[in-house]
């Protein structure tokens, strides 16, 4: 996730960063210039069409449509960052469901009990790991399970998380049975046990129930077939400045639908998704200290 300062506007009007949707939208915006300076000379130059004609009244229905447009936009780009807010408080909740995991094992666990706590100091920040792995489609790192316990048990082919949860676990139920822990303490832990698997599951129907396709697709057919009508009305009234125009009207409309594409999916690499690594090692650092 990039990090930012958002009261330098200076910044952010001629700074062009590289997630910026004028890059991805260059070779468009081109073709839609063309299209326009062609629609304008025909129009204009070659069969001379003056404001009489019928052609003038086609911005009647943008004025219409574009109350449409916008409404469908809005609540695109709000299901998006919906979407991404919530993968942000799920995150958050990992964060938080760690730290009181970890808080209630230290005071439940003696000081002198070091394989338990060691045990204990690495599992918690592997299943934030493992789940960042397992949302970003990548095979978990050997270098997070350098336990030998760890390494052995943990199937690359299979589900990581669940099999990071299903050992921290079984570890809180060898306690119980070597009456380390009291049945108390079991239902102390339970809570945030059950929680990284809500997490995982949550996360999971985030990432795998896209958006629609026949919404998404008749967005995108909605902002072509507005932008190509939009020269053959206005040409009468902006002349060739028709051309700079009809290019920022589709590059505001379609920068809309391309940010909203990106953030509706939070735990990728992008940009603009969610900083799940940075998260994933503060887990890691705040674990290790209270264990």
């Amino acid at each position: 996730m990039l990090e930012y300062n958002p009261k330098d506007w200076l910044t952010f009007i001629f700074k062009f960063h590289k997630s910026d949707t004028i890059r991805q939208l260059l070779p468009m915006l081109l073709l839609i210039g063309l299209y326009s300076a062609g629609v304008a000379y025909l129009e204009i130059s070659y069969w001379k069409l003056s404001e009489n004609s019928h052609v003038k009244n086609i911005p009647l229905m943008h004025s219409i449509l574009s109350f449409v447009i916008s409404m469908l936009l809005v609540f695109r780009t709000n299901t998006a960052y919906d979407r991404w807010w919530e993968g942000r408080k799920l995150w958050g909740s990992l964060v938080n469901n760690s730290r009181n995991l970890a808080i209630k094992l230290s005071a439940i666990l003696p000081l002198e009990d070091i394989e338990n706590r060691t045990f204990f100091k690495k599992i918690i920040p592997a299943y934030a790991y493992a789940l960042k792995n397992h949302l970003n489609h990548e095979s978990t790192r050997k270098e997070l399970f350098d336990d030998e316990l760890l390494n052995k048990n943990i199937h690359q082919d299979k589900h990581v998380p669940n099999q990071v949860a299903l050992m921290l676990i079984k570890r809180v139920e060898k306690l119980y049975q070597e009456k380390k822990i009291t049945n108390e303490h079991l239902l102390i832990l339970n809570g945030e046990m059950l929680s990284f698997t809500d997490i995982c599951g949550a996360c999971e129907r985030i990432k795998n129930t896209p958006i629609p396709y026949s919404y998404s697709a008749f967005i995108k057919k909605f902002i072509f077939f507005f932008i190509m009508t939009l020269p053959f009305g206005f040409v009468f009234s902006l002349g060739y400045y028709v051309i700079p125009v009809v290019c920022f009207i589709f590059y505001v409309l379609a920068s809309l639908e391309l940010i909203a594409e990106e953030i509706e999916d939070p735990f990728g690499g992008d940009t603009n998704d969610l900083p799940t690594t940075k998260i994933a090692g503060n887990i890691h650092k705040h674990v290790y200290e209270i264990l």
